[in-house]
């Protein structure tokens, strides 16, 4: 057996290759008869895998799985798999076979979003060239540290519009989402009650606040949402064909344990985004029962927030405090009496005078603000790269030009959002709001926050903005295909005069 141990081990790389190669056609295969089974597993990648270890006391942090594959290919490997996915999608709706009709093409759902997009492929391809001209390593420019996880927020987008065309496909997505968000809860709750929680316990390993969390990531809590949306309108929206006493059972299961679990995320983000979230979806129940919960469940929910808010600020209350106000839900950002100014404000403050020495195009994708070395949390290798703050951040590195970019996508979202919530029916309207209220979740985020150097966050911020297109291109059915262009026109019969 030992002679052939040599031969095993030199032959290891040839056969990854080797393997790598037939999942690979086999991925294309499937990826272009059935787009969607190539969306489901990269979407359980982003639903179950944290993208932080902040937080955590473990010595050693094992490399993420959004970053593997970035030092050589620029972006991750997760991210090339769904611009492969995408174009894969793209040629099975370019060119698809019937028997009785031939080749047929069938054009992409309308989307008001791609110009954007496109702008911000354009605008990041500037800071790109611009760098090169400065000396900057195209590899800095392309950094998550900047703004080029929204340019990859696109092919997800596209890619989910041309999956899921058909409303069993919508409806099929709409199960999975909430059935995953049903499982992330429990798995959450039951850490929280048998081990501790999260290990990534920011608060108790580096503030000395003694709670335990469900999730420290607030992409968990977001998916949270997500499947609460879909099962409260499933539950209280309008009348919907009848469904099993099993599945109402789940969602009744996972309007209780996504709501619990966001609570007991102790994230004040994702308590006021839920509650943003939940007054979105007030708004698409019919009058009568919008105004039950908002008399019944308002108030359930609000105490309990306020129950688990106040434990949290009992906890940041120390005797040293006596003679102050009471510190409140942004304790953190406030600075004290006497001493330094709180490090969260002067972060904004070191950030918004580099925006205002440059307020066009900002200081560049690649570019780190002034004086973040007087910060704690800042004063490493990747310093100055990024802010709690995703709007600053955008408005930093690419000045007002970013800034109207952003404002711009979030505009055409909601014009198209407000007019598609209308005319959704009822089996297809939680798939579409549950993306506005994901939207909604985000914004506490969105301002102080740090979204879009992370390649988690943006990708859920992805999938929420693509939501209600899908769902309305599923209501609407698959338009009728057009003949491609070697075709020519159908022939012409001759009619008696």
């Amino acid at each position: 057996m030992s002679d052939f141990l040599p031969y095993i081990y030199y032959s290891l790389p040839w056969l990854v290759v080797i393997g790598l190669s037939i999942a690979a056609v086999a991925g294309i295969g499937v990826g272009i008869v059935w787009p969607r089974f190539l969306v489901y597993p990269y979407l359980l990648v982003f639903f179950w895998v944290n993208s932080t270890s902040y937080g955590s006391l473990a010595v050693f942090a094992s490399r993420s799985i959004y970053s593997r594959g970035s030092g050589m290919l620029f972006f991750g490997v997760l991210l090339w798999y769904i611009l492969g996915a995408w174009i894969c999608a793209r040629v099975a709706a370019g060119f698809s076979t019937t028997p009785w009709s031939g080749p047929q093409r069938h054009p992409a759902p309308a989307c008001n979003l791609r110009p954007w997009f496109l702008a911000w492929a354009v605008l990041l391809a500037c800071h790109v060239g611009a760098g090169l001209v400065a000396g900057v390593p195209a590899a800095e420019s392309l950094a998550p540290s900047g703004f080029s996880n929204i340019v990859w927020m696109a092919p997800l987008i596209s890619l989910m519009l041309l999956a899921f065309r058909t409303r069993e496909h919508a409806l099929e997505l709409a199960r999975f989402i909430m059935l995953a968000g049903l499982a992330r809860a429990l798995f959450g709750l039951g850490r929280w009650a048998i081990s501790g929680g999260d290990p990534n316990n920011v608060y108790a390993n580096m503030n000395a606040i003694q709670i335990r969390l469900t999730f420290f990531d607030i992409n968990d809590s977001l998916l949270c949402t997500l499947a609460f949306a879909i099962a409260a309108v499933g539950l209280f929206g309008a009348q919907q064909p009848d469904r099993s006493k099993t599945w109402r059972m789940l969602e009744w299961s996972t309007l209780a344990a996504t709501a619990l679990c966001v609570v007991l995320s102790y994230r004040r983000t994702a308590w006021i985004g839920f509650v943003l979230a939940f007054m979105v979806l007030l708004l698409r129940f019919p009058p009568g029962r919008r105004l039950q919960l908002t008399f019944a469940a308002m108030p359930l929910a609000g105490a309990a927030m306020a129950f688990v808010a106040a434990r949290r600020l009992a906890q940041t209350r120390t005797a040293g405090e006596v003679g102050e106000v009471g510190v409140g839900l942004l304790h953190d950002m406030q600075s004290r009496r006497f001493g330094p100014q709180s490090e969260r404000v002067l972060e904004l403050k070191l950030a918004l005078s580099d925006f205002l020495s440059r307020p066009l195009a900002g200081i560049g994708s690649w570019g780190r603000y002034h004086g973040y070395q007087t910060i704690s949390w800042q004063n490493n290798p990747d310093g100055g790269l990024f802010l709690h703050s995703g709007v600053l951040h955008i408005a930093l590195k690419s000045g007002l030009l970013g800034t109207a970019l952003l404002a711009g996508t979030i505009v055409a979202f909601i014009v198209f959002t407000r007019r598609a919530l209308r005319s959704l029916s009822p089996e297809l309207l939680g798939l579409g709001a549950a993306g506005a209220a994901g939207l909604a979740f985000m914004i506490p985020d969105l301002l102080i926050g740090t979204p879009f150097p992370q390649v988690r966050t943006t990708q859920m911020l992805a999938l929420c903005l693509s939501l209600p297109y899908l769902a309305l291109a599923a209501a609407q059915g698959v338009p009728a295909p057009r003949p491609l262009a070697w075709q020519g026109a159908p022939p012409r019969h001759l009619v008696p005069a």
